[in-house]
């Protein structure tokens, strides 16, 4: 297996039309993955991945293929968007099969919708191999039920990178705080103290259950629960960074595994 920093297709062109497969990597335990993109990983010629996907999957890949990182750390390296669609459509049009890896589902959060519309724009074949999302997969691992009869009849998964009083934020938490939804806040470590003032601002109870999890699914898993007024000093007293899941609501007070 070839590794390439660079994102820029360095193989020869082929004649015929190669393939770009988006496949969902999972929330983090290899063994979550589904057999189908196992297949796809172990086919690609090229394979475009990010900090997100378990790593040990790319052991996978053939010994020739080659392994293109395009980073997107929060606040560190960075590859546009846009450099990444033209990758995954070059590199098809090389005659390559390529593997766009993302981890979770590439359509939840993961811009899978973006990179679809690029190829199919383009007259690229793409297909889409759906991962477990770690919205569902990561609170389950931590014995959180996102529905349960009597506590909960629905749920809510929102993005949180963005602070509830940002002119960019387009999530309606006032009406979240008072939907009667298990919330699940995905990006949301840094935010989490404007977050949880927010929804008590706007009417949750302040002693409504909460959760943190981070390396959700891992041998590492780490969970931090408390009440919503108090989840964002247990946190970051608890040393919890990014990548974390926060789940609010009654179902958070249950630990079914235990």
């Amino acid at each position: 297996m070839r590794e390439s920093a660079a994102p820029e297709p360095d193989r020869p062109a082929a004649t015929a039309l190669g393939s770009v497969t988006l496949v969902g990597g999972g929330p983090g335990d290899p063994g979550l993955m589904s057999l189908a993109g196992r297949e796809a990983i172990e086919k690609a010629d090229v394979i475009v991945t990010d900090r997100l996907v378990p790593h040990a999957v790319l052991s996978w890949a053939g010994p020739e293929t080659e392994v293109i990182d395009v980073a997107k750390v929060p606040h560190g390296r960075f590859t546009p968007q846009e450099q990444i669609n033209r990758l995954l459509v070059d590199s098809a049009r090389a005659g390559r099969h390529v593997v766009r890896l993302k981890g979770g589902d590439n359509f939840v959060f993961g811009r899978g919708g973006e990179e679809l519309l690029a190829c199919a724009e383009a007259g690229v074949p793409v297909r889409v191999v759906p991962g477990l999302s770690s919205a569902l997969a990561v609170p389950a691992a931590a014995g959180i039920p996102l529905t349960h009869r009597s506590l909960s009849q629905g749920f809510a998964v929102v993005s949180g990178h963005v602070a509830p009083d940002d002119p960019a934020c387009t999530v309606d938490w006032d009406a979240l705080a008072t939907s009667g939804l298990t919330l699940v806040v995905l990006m949301g470590v840094r935010q989490l103290t404007a977050i949880t003032e927010r929804l008590v601002a706007a009417g949750m109870d302040p002693a409504t259950p909460g959760a943190v999890i981070a390396d959700g699914t891992l041998p590492s898993q780490q969970v931090v629960r408390a009440s919503v007024g108090e989840l964002a000093a247990a946190a970051e007293e608890a040393g919890i960074g990014a990548p974390a899941i926060t789940v609010i609501g009654r179902v958070a007070e249950l630990e079914l595994t235990r």
